[in-house]
């Protein structure tokens, strides 16, 4: 393939805006990041008096150490929780990405029990929706670290109710499809989150701190007059023995990822995780901080982002000479065949689908 070769001036006054300009951008996104990490971490001294884990230390104990996770919709909810941006707490309730557990490439989704004890917010939902889309589409096996008070009913609408049954169907999709859904249930699966434990296949449960019910005592006394305690009414050891939910039950959180690990290495799942690699771009990927600037209507020569990012540079164009503002090609990203489709400004007649 040609390579595409487009030079900037790095050193010019615009250039030098525009990437003054997008590293503000970039460290304004990692701080709302953090905000809602830091949010997570105040209930440390809650989890450590349980002899829990934090959430984002479950996520790091379950996948495979120095291998890439890639964390997807961080700023789900964002400006939803509140209209303040200093304020606002996004992620929705969930911590979801793709990353290797013992060589697996797995869809991982945890419930963020340091915010709100896991309550899934209305973009949390969405948030799912599409980790679960995700792991369907591309045949990752689906692995859920459950403590959830379940939905926040508080900004919960009607409408919700119907997308949350969603989850439940696309649960049994996946299993459907041969695709493994494992539940490592640290705490509460109440509610709505029960099905989510309910429809696993297969089940890891804490003793003494998991729980899976549609209601807890209070709730049932008040329906029923029947009194009671939680562990009776949906502990891992009641699962294990009487109802059969759990599969396995650990002492603790730690011992629970680690047969989790065990469990996910022993699918033999084909493919493995894998980390295709190809050739650098000529030209370097540093150059991007200074491509695009503060007013989105100007237009950039979508060549120049190309060959930043595509492996060696090269690019095939496709039908250059017809619709000239739109970019059609072929290339490589680390390894990867793609197809790419981009614009010079606004579509032209003849650039137009057909």
């Amino acid at each position: 393939m040609p390579a595409l070769t487009p030079r900037l001036d790095t050193t010019s006054d615009a250039f030098v805006a525009n990437r003054a300009h997008t590293l503000a951008l970039v460290e304004r996104w990692r701080a709302v990041e953090e905000r809602t990490r830091a949010a997570s971490r105040r209930a440390e001294a809650l989890f450590e008096s349980r002899g829990q884990l934090l959430p984002r230390e479950r996520v790091a104990r379950l996948l495979d150490p120095g291998v890439p996770f890639l964390e997807l919709s961080t700023l789900a909810g964002w400006l939803q929780d509140s209209d303040d941006a200093e304020r606002s707490v996004p992620g929705g309730g969930a911590i979801v990405g793709i990353g290797a557990v013992s060589g697996v490439r797995v869809l991982l989704v945890a419930d963020d029990a340091g915010i709100d004890a896991g309550a899934l917010q209305p973009q949390g939902l969405e948030k799912l929706l599409r980790a679960q889309q995700v792991a369907l589409e591309n045949r990752l096996p689906f692995v859920h670290l459950v403590e959830s008070a379940g939905a926040n009913l508080l900004k919960y609408r009607v409408e919700q109710f119907v997308r949350g049954g969603t989850l439940f169907y696309n649960l049994a999709r996946l299993s459907a499809a041969g695709l493994p859904v494992i539940a490592v249930v640290h705490g509460s699966s109440t509610a709505g989150g029960a099905y989510m434990t309910g429809l696993s296949d297969r089940v890891i449960m804490v003793r003494g701190r998991a729980r899976a019910f549609l209601a807890g005592p209070p709730l049932l006394k008040a329906a029923t007059g029947e009194v009671a305690t939680e562990e009776a009414l949906g502990g891992a050891d009641m699962h294990a023995t009487v109802s059969g939910l759990a599969e396995h039950v650990a002492d603790d959180d730690a011992s629970a990822l680690a047969i989790a690990r065990e469990l996910i290495g022993s699918l033999a799942w084909e493919p493995r995780a894998t980390w295709p690699d190809g050739p650098a771009p000529l030209l370097p990927a540093d150059d991007l901080l200074g491509l695009f600037g503060a007013d989105a209507k100007k237009p950039v020569d979508m060549r120049h982002l190309i060959a930043r990012i595509v492996d060696a540079s090269e690019f095939l164009e496709f039908k250059p000479d017809h619709g000239p503002g739109t970019v059609c090609g072929q290339a490589r990203i680390a390894g990867h065949a793609v197809g790419i489709v981009t614009n010079n400004g606004p579509l032209d007649p003849a650039a137009a689908p057909r």
